[in-house]
């Protein structure tokens, strides 16, 4: 969430980010109802004085013994329009809420501007795997090695649904294995294991409400949320907490469980792994000072890589333009893994910094010491990657790894984690 000061103060630099991100959105509402807030407050400050000085009227003739009932009156009619007025601009507290929460962050000077395809290829790593035989498409090898059943999956849950099954199961619990392994002693994150329910709360720090309700599981009886990433519970352990900077930056790691509606993916392709709504990701959350939070992100960014290298899966860092930016991020990097019989290119990270978007709309601050020692608090910057989505992952390790024989080699990386074994046949 931006701050109302910071809009009121730079409603230009607001605009151009609405234009950029090609937002609908004005901020002509917004202005009108900050104006009538701003004078009512100046209404409830006159009042609140009127009232005062009629208290001490009333002190002063009680204490000369003398009648104070008119004076008494007067000041039970200025307390019932002080509650009325307040009443009043706690509704309009409301409606500039209302707005606040759907006003998207402001894109990062860096960043592309423009649609999809002003995004930037930042870096690319390894080759496109070439075969001398026809490759097979994830669907087929998962079908011929009997390690994915889509069918009864749908018939269990519903289309887009997957049941990984035999030594797709392992393959599974073995990426989630190396990943959080990886992540905690190597890059020095903090395993969390989170819960897979949130509330309102917490998916309102994060962004994800209330603009993109529509795509998220919620409960029928109860006011919670199926999570979209572990982004939610991770980044909202903090909520309402202060941290102290010299525990700056916080680094956490965790796998879970992600489930989305998709309620926007009408026409897409989700064929296969491509757009489910149940998939295993493993997610990076940091807490950093903000003049480190861009240091973070790309230390984040190579934390994720690492994975990839680790699989030996060929892929590519892009900067997203402003028009593909999520709705909270100031900068976001995609990590593109390449998948061989598709042919395409497919997002299996993302790695964002929300600067102090999340943390204001979730209340997390830190506290700064200044060189003469003095105490201030100010909100931290809050950063989040995919390390990675395996869904999709899934997808690459099947097609670049494919064999002739129909069988599927194994990244050496996990081999370990699937007592040795070098291949799915």
């Amino acid at each position: 969430m931006l701050d109302l000061r910071f809009i009121r103060e730079n409603r230009e630099v607001v605009e151009k980010a609405l234009r950029d991100r090609a937002s609908k959105l004005t901020l002509d509402e917004l202005f009108s109802l900050d104006e009538s807030r701003r004078k009512i407050l100046v209404e409830i400050e006159g009042l609140r004085a009127e009232k005062n000085k009629a208290n001490d009227q009333i002190t002063a003739l009680l204490k000369e013994k003398k009648p104070a009932v008119s004076v008494i009156s007067s000041m039970k009619v200025i307390a019932e329009r002080i509650d009325k007025t307040e009443a009043g601009l706690r509704a309009l507290d409301d409606q500039l809420s209302s707005i606040l929460f759907i006003i998207p962050n402001i894109p990062h000077s860096s960043v592309p501007v423009g649609e999809p395809d002003k995004a930037k290829i930042v870096r690319s790593w390894g080759k496109p795997q070439e075969f001398d035989f026809k490759p097979l498409s994830h669907i087929d090898i998962a079908q011929r090695l009997d390690i994915i059943d889509f069918n009864r999956a749908s018939k269990i849950s519903g289309s887009n649904f997957i049941l990984y099954k035999g030594q797709g199961a392992q393959l599974e619990r073995a990426l989630i294995n190396f990943m959080l392994d990886l992540h905690t002693k190597k890059h020095g994150y903090t395993e969390v294991f989170p819960p897979f329910l949130v509330n309102r709360a917490s998916m309102t720090g994060t962004g994800q409400l209330p603009k993109m309700e529509d795509d998220m599981y919620k409960l029928k009886d109860d006011d919670l949320f199926l999570i979209p990433t572990a982004e939610v519970p991770l980044t909202n352990i903090y909520r309402d907490e202060i941290l102290e900077e010299k525990n700056l930056p916080i680094c956490f790691t965790g796998y879970s469980a992600c489930f989305r509606r998709e309620a926007g993916s009408y026409g897409k392709d989700t064929k296969g792994l491509m757009r489910v709504h149940q998939f295993n990701k493993i997610e990076m959350v940091k807490f950093a000072k903000p003049e480190s939070s861009y240091e973070e992100l790309e230390k984040l960014v190579n934390d994720a890589e690492d994975v990839l290298q680790a699989l030996g899966i060929c892929y590519r860092v892009v900067a997203l333009a402003t028009q593909d930016l999520s709705f909270a991020a100031s900068k976001c990097y995609d990590l593109e893994a390449f998948a061989a019989c598709v042919g395409k290119w497919l997002e299996v990270s993302s790695c964002s910094n929300f600067e102090s978007f999340q943390a204001r709309r979730a209340n997390i601050k830190f506290k700064r010491t200044t060189a003469e020692g003095r105490r201030s608090t100010e909100y931290v910057h809050t950063l989040n990657g995919s390390g990675v989505a395996l869904a999709r992952t899934v997808i690459a390790i099947l097609e670049n790894y494919q064999q002739k024989d129909g069988s599927v080699l194994i990244p050496e990386v996990l081999r370990p984690y699937l007592n040795g074994q070098e291949k799915i046949s």
